[in-house]
């Protein structure tokens, strides 16, 4: 079945994302949060993205108020009952995701489609509070999502062939590479780049380099476009350290095991960036300087 209307649950940094490449792309969207006011700041984060393209020349100013006029704002599920396909970005926890699809479960037809965006959490057990495991998927965005060109479509062992292309199709109509994965714990991308985010921490603890160091090494040496602690800054610490223990525990594996110098900066509130200090002191976001750990 054709993809016409779509619903994203949660309008916060990712959810917000997948909402305006969804209406960029021509799908009437609508997009649901908990409370008018977060509704009005996701759709704020949106207007205010789209305003700068139109300063870029990106796309016009027709095309932004098209775009606009696709988005729906919502605080009811049930404004969601006719979409074709609903993708999650709520908080990740396996619980509330779980909670969240048996109520749509409930609410939608058999033919629409399920999709989280969970970035460490099995598709399966997700899946598994529904009746549809056929047409449930991982469509995995990252940050920001208007920005970055990936999207990890994931299949589970339940989910039917034809769904699973169909959600391939629709994420190159957003403008994405889609790479197909299967549904193993941190996909493909955190599977490889959780290890090194680590093992940047374990060098730091074992004093092979500091802190500027080991970042110019990875920048330099091996062309990154940034250091990997600053990227656990960008990322967030406290969502690296959630996400490893959860592959930990899947795998058992020393490589995803939290380092405990992570531990220690989590428990201090040092989640990078978005908390003003991890492996970099932002009290001047301009020009930050390495902690002293």
């Amino acid at each position: 079945m054709a993809i016409r209307k779509v619903g994203v649950v949660g309008c916060g940094l990712m959810g917000s994302g997948i909402a305006q490449v969804s209406a960029a792309a021509g799908f009437l969207t609508v997009v649901r949060e908990v409370s008018p006011a977060i509704v009005e700041k996701g759709l704020n984060i949106i207007e205010k993205n789209l305003a700068r393209l139109v300063e870029k020349g990106t796309i016009t100013a027709a095309a932004r108020s098209e775009i606009r006029g696709r988005l729906q704002g919502t605080i009811l599920l049930e404004e969601l009952k006719d979409c074709d396909l609903i993708i999650e970005a709520i908080i990740e926890q396996l619980p509330a995701k779980r909670e969240l699809f048996t109520t749509l479960d409930a609410l939608c037809p058999p033919s629409t489609i399920f999709a989280s965006n969970t970035s460490s959490l099995t598709i399966t057990e997700i899946s598994a509070a529904t009746k549809r495991p056929q047409r449930f998927v991982g469509l995995h965005f990252f940050n920001p999502v208007p920005v970055m060109k990936l999207v990890e479509v994931v299949r589970t062992i339940a989910t039917d062939p034809d769904v699973y292309e169909e959600m391939v199709v629709f994420g190159t109509k957003l403008g994405k590479t889609a790479v197909r994965a299967h549904d193993s714990t941190g996909f493909i991308v955190n599977r490889l780049l959780v290890p090194y985010l680590l093992d940047a921490i374990r060098a730091l603890e074992e004093g092979v380099g500091s802190i500027e160091d080991i970042d110019n090494s990875m920048k330099l040496g091996c062309g990154h476009p940034m250091g990997p602690l600053t990227l656990l800054d960008f990322v967030g610490l406290d969502t690296t350290y959630y996400i490893s223990q959860i592959m930990f525990e899947e795998f058992h594996e020393k490589r995803f095991a939290s380092p405990p110098l992570l531990k220690r900066m989590v428990l201090a509130g040092w989640n990078g960036r978005k908390s003003g200090r991890g492996f970099y002191d932002y009290s001047d976001p301009q020009k930050p300087r390495a902690s002293k750990l």
